[in-house]
């Protein structure tokens, strides 16, 4: 077998001790008569077979060689170290071993049968290459530093890892071209020096096997078992999402088990509460906490005893516990962290605070399911690592803060992402301004030239329907009342039943004819502070007990009244909202594909929907009026698909409302900003307020002259100012006709003048209604409730 077989390299290794005879040959002519001798020796066993010198590929010569190749290499290999020191004879690029000392051959044998010596940290992709790199080190002197640290992973007779690092020493190679070989020149290595990664580059200017290597490679090889452990705990913590990897605990603990030595550890976590003084478990795959067990979160006091209590927050010194059996039988079962270890089956265990100059942040628990393993002397050995584990923990919490602002800025405070290149560039400059010592400020957040879109789908007579459940709920619960005291009175005939009685009737009367403002407050006052008490105490008395509990039992927890018809309201209301809105959320997603803009949404009673754009949002020069015209379509399209969804759900709501939906169009581009106090944007300058102004009361405008609301259930009302925008409505109104959106029955009324704001028009049409997703027919809004009531 050849060496050189089935490795494609511009070296053609051969084994060869000719640089190392060279040495020998200086030895030979010492004035040490014993160094020379021996030198001499040597020398004379190696011309005996002259291959040793020239080289050979033949693999079958190690064998033969085997005796002479150990004298030629005794010296490097002394037998006095080789039981100690961990030393091969190897060539590069290979895992061909020729000799090696006594140790080396140990380790491999613990190693197991199955185990495949194999070099850690060698690219195989990049083997020519580094090749390549040595080639221009050797022969053309250009100092090319690609040292990287190699090393063999090898398992001990226990199954435990050991890192070894590996140090070549390379004084007895020897590189030579070949006829093949080409010569390197200034632009060649210039030329090279930024294309590491183009391999056919390198073999255009080192083709295979154009040069001999010749010699061989002492390595030697260090136990770093504790230096590489330490290195790898400092990895596994540097990096995101390690709590979501499944095999990350099982690598860590396999980390632990190589710096400790032992093989039978597990490794968990506690965080440390301070406002809670809790302990709680840390949140992610496969972690666990061994000192609470499987409760979510546990006091401090509560886990721990006086004295364990005192070492870990006060002192912030680890301890250990060598045999938790016999740590239980002295403390009598009092400990509670020796009972909770001893639970869970675990024999011998540190414990090591995670804490830094502003107190403890959790708790370090390694565990093992044999006693004494684990002791005060192998705890010496986290001295080392506590600090890694520390400044992950910080990073780990600083993370976990800026998370939950990003959460809670995500979910109540959000910028939508259409804006959020402004507000991240202000930012930046706000943090350049602090790093620069400069006074930072936020500067104002606007846009300008931006055109709006206004639309909402609202409750009609959410007021009246409010109203109407309030008296309902009212009215039952002054009537129940009512029925114990009558029945009171049949035994116990006191005036006060009787006034009571009477206030009862003259507020039952109140909610049928005139039901005010502060019918409510007044009505639940009296049950509150005068019915209550006197409730309470008939329900001392056995006769009343069941109509009294009956009555208490009726009446909500959280709001104490009496909460059916008007909860019935409430949760429509919620039902309508969240329907509205999810199915607003989902259209606008087609929207921002078509055009990126902002937009935002707010559920009142109904869902308000605003929307900008324009170029100073997107940032680019793309805006164009037809993207703005397409906007406007689709929102009068999606108003009627929301009006369609919301009557085919409408059955399944516990109170029979109706909606009515209206778009309000304004021509003029305007300018928006951002007020950080109110956390939303709102219109710029005293010209653009007008159109805040028409949004907030055009809802409940009159139609000129009549007591006609401009909104009506059933249809979409477009209200505008300018003719273009009627000419334009008109045209997307005829286009949605076509595609049985909406009815025949254009109307257009002008509407009464608002606070400082005249001349506005609406266009009012109907929809037209499928009572299903499947159904095909088409129906105006009476045929609807016709056809859903037959």
């Amino acid at each position: 077998m050849n060496i050189n077989d089935n490795i494609e390299s511009p070296l053609n290794l051969k084994v060869s001790f000719n640089m190392l005879l060279q040495q020998y040959e200086t030895l030979a002519k010492s004035d040490d008569e014993f160094i020379a001798a021996k030198a001499n020796r040597i020398l004379k066993t190696a011309s005996d077979f002259p291959e040793l010198r020239a080289g050979f590929s033949d693999v079958s010569i190690i064998e033969k060689r085997k005796k002479e190749i150990r004298t030629i290499l005794q010296d490097s290999f002394s037998p006095l170290l080789t039981k100690n020191e961990i030393k091969t004879a190897s060539v590069p690029f290979h895992n061909l071993i020729f000799n090696s000392s006594e140790r080396f051959k140990s380790i491999i044998k613990n190693a197991g049968n199955d185990f495949e010596l194999q070099m850690k940290n060698m690219p195989e992709d990049d083997t020519y290459i580094i090749a390549c790199t040595i080639i221009l080190n050797f022969c053309y002197g250009y100092n090319l530093n690609f040292k990287r640290p190699f090393y063999y992973e090898i398992p001990d007779v226990n199954g435990i890892l050991h890192y070894y690092k590996i140090l070549y020493n390379a004084d007895f190679c020897e590189i030579v071209p070949t006829k093949t070989a080409k010569k390197i020149t200034q632009e060649d290595y210039d030329e090279l020096l930024d294309n590491f990664e183009n391999i056919d580059l390198w073999k255009e200017k080192f083709p295979p096997n154009s040069y001999d290597f010749k010699g061989f490679v002492i390595s030697n090889i260090f136990d770093v078992t504790d230096d590489q452990s330490i290195s790898n705990i400092k990895s596994s913590l540097i990096g995101d999402d390690k709590r979501k990897d499944e095999g990350f605990m099982e690598g860590f603990y396999e980390i632990f088990r190589s710096l400790l030595g032992i093989k039978d550890i597990k490794v968990g976590f506690s965080i440390y509460n301070d406002e809670e003084q809790t302990f709680e478990r840390v949140y992610g795959v496969g972690m666990n906490s061994f000192l609470i067990g499987n409760v979510e979160s546990e006091s401090c006091t509560d886990a721990l005893c006086g004295w364990s209590y005192d070492r870990l927050l006060k002192e912030k010194k680890y301890f250990s516990v060598s045999d938790v059996d016999k740590a239980l039988e002295i403390s009598k079962g009092c400990s509670p962290h020796i009972k909770a270890l001893h639970k869970q089956g675990i024999k011998s265990a540190i414990l090591a605070p995670i804490a830094n100059d502003n107190g403890l942040m959790g708790i370090l628990e390694i565990v093992s399911l044999k006693p004494q393993v684990l002791n005060s002397i192998n705890a010496n050995k986290l001295v080392d690592i506590m600090p890694y584990i520390v400044s992950a923990v910080e990073r780990s919490k600083s993370e976990e803060e800026n998370l939950i602002e990003a959460i809670i800025q995500k979910e109540c405070t959000s910028i939508h992402p259409s804006v959020h290149w402004r507000f991240a560039k202000e930012a930046k400059n706000f943090i350049k301004a602090e790093m620069n010592g400069e006074e930072a400020t936020f500067k104002k957040i606007a846009f300008e030239n931006i055109y709006p879109l206004y639309g909402q789908i609202d409750i009609k007579g959410s007021s009246e329907a409010r109203n109407k459940a309030t008296r309902q709920d009212l009215s039952l619960q002054l009537k129940a009342v009512k029925n114990i005291f009558k029945k009171t009175l049949e035994s116990q005939a006191l005036p006060i039943y009787e006034q009571f009685i009477y206030q009862i009737d003259d507020y039952l009367n109140g909610l049928e004819k005139y039901f005010q403002v502060d019918s409510e407050q007044q009505i639940s006052d009296f049950l509150k502070q005068d019915i209550e008490p006197v409730l309470k105490h008939l329900n001392t008395i056995d006769a009343f007990k069941k109509d009294v509990s009956s009555y208490f039992d009726s009446i909500d927890d959280k709001i104490n009244v009496l909460y059916n018809h008007r909860k019935a309201y409430d949760d429509t209301i919620a039902t309508i909202n969240k329907e509205m809105a999810s199915l607003l959320d989902k259209k606008q997603e087609e929207a921002q594909a078509m055009y990126p803009h902002y937009f935002e949404r707010f559920k009142t009673d109904g869902v308000e929907h605003n929307m900008y754009v324009g170029e100073s949002i997107t940032k680019e020069n793309s805006f164009n009026p037809i993207y703005l015209y397409n906007l406007r379509l689709w929102q009068l399209q999606v108003m009627c698909e929301m009006e369609n969804a919301y009557y085919q759900m409408q059955s399944k709501f516990p109170v029979a409302l109706n909606v009515a939906s209206m778009i309000l169009v304004f021509n003029q581009p305007l300018s928006i900003s951002f007020r950080m106090d109110e956390k939303q944007f709102d219109v710029d300058g005293t010209y653009n307020a007008r159109y805040e102004i028409v949004k907030k009361r055009v809802d409940k405008a009159y139609i000129k002259g009549t007591t006609e609301r401009v909104t009506q259930k059933g249809k979409i009302s477009i209200v505008y100012s300018q003719k273009q925008d009627e000419k334009e409505y008109l045209r997307y109104i005829k286009f949605l006709q076509s595609k049985h959106y909406l009815d025949t029955d254009i109307e257009i009324v002008e509407l009464q003048d608002l606070q400082a704001v005249t001349g506005l028009k609406a266009i009012r049409v109907s929809v037209l209604y499928h009572k299903s997703e499947e159904d095909k027919a088409f129906y105006t809004y009476d045929d609807l409730m016709k056809e859903i009531k037959a």
